[in-house]
């Protein structure tokens, strides 16, 4: 897999996101994290953030328990970021 291949985040729920704008996100990319496949770079302050061309792609997954999770590299063909138990989820997430 390379850069450019890594797999876009296809939508994002999360309205109190600073890098949503309409449904997507427009961080350059974004993290996998924690506990329950929490959105790293979900960022609720007031100034709208990343870039307004661009759709984010997924850097780096942090739950090597997931299906799509190959080396902490996500292999999904695009995830879905909103709620789930925290505020901005991996919705793809899925256990092995």
């Amino acid at each position: 897999m390379s850069i450019k291949e890594l797999p876009l985040v296809h939508d994002c729920a999360v309205a109190g996101c600073s890098y949503n704008a309409d449904q997507e996100c427009h961080a350059g990319a974004i993290n996998i994290t924690g506990s329950d496949a929490g959105c790293g770079t979900f960022i609720d302050i007031s100034v709208s953030g990343g870039l307004p061309t661009a759709t984010a792609s997924v850097g780096a997954c942090h739950r090597s328990d997931c299906t799509h999770n190959d080396a902490l590299e996500c292999h999904a063909d695009s995830i879905r970021v909103g709620p789930g138990a925290d505020v901005a989820d991996c919705l793809t997430y899925q256990v092995a």
